[in-house]
């Protein structure tokens, strides 16, 4: 991934928080990934990182409307993904090979039942609570969907188990000056 395109998804980003009332903290925590695809347009997300504790962590997350974040779950974390502003689709299966067999999980704390596959909407406002072993996909279905992430602690090198192969870390090419740094930036 080019350092222009991550300086642009940053840039993007931060104007989609200001149209939609989110504030970022003074020193924010980037994180912007094409999962290794070499399709940031396609396949990717921006994360802001605005708690880190040991029993927490709160993200923020930008994507552009239709951009896939793929098939994952968790080891141990335990999240609620949320649809701050716009429209959130996620696909859910109960296994790595993602067969049909239903998903069961909460929406908005009322339990729902999905066959493997399935895909759910959620509006502005709307929480859906992944435990481990769920398999999950999301992408925004709106222009200015701002998504939330709220979760036990993650380690986001060893936690994430993804469907098919990715680089949850993507090396990045300097093709020009970073406007932020980034959490995998070793400068």
């Amino acid at each position: 991934m080019k350092r222009s395109e991550v300086n642009q998804a940053v840039r993007d980003a931060i104007a989609c928080f200001a149209r939609c009332g989110w504030a970022l903290p003074p020193r924010p925590r980037w994180d912007v990934t094409d999962f290794g695809r070499g399709d940031f347009r396609r396949w990717g997300l921006v994360l802001v990182n605005l708690a880190e504790e040991p029993e927490y962590c709160e993200k923020l997350m930008y994507a552009y409307r239709d951009q896939v974040t793929p098939a994952h779950t968790h080891r141990r974390k335990k999240e609620d993904i949320i649809c701050r502003h716009g429209r959130l689709s996620l696909r859910l299966w109960a296994d790595a090979d993602r067969s049909t067999r239903p998903v069961a999980v909460p929406i908005d704390g009322r339990p729902i039942t999905v066959p493997g596959g399935g895909a759910i909407d959620l509006p502005a406002g709307s929480r859906v609570t992944l435990t481990p072993g769920v398999y999950h996909e999301f992408w925004p279905s709106a222009d200015d969907t701002v998504i939330g992430e709220v979760s036990t602690a993650n380690d986001d090198a060893a936690d994430n188990v993804f469907a098919e192969p990715v680089d949850r870390f993507c090396e990045i090419q300097e093709d020009e000056p970073p406007e932020v740094r980034l959490v995998g930036d070793s400068y």
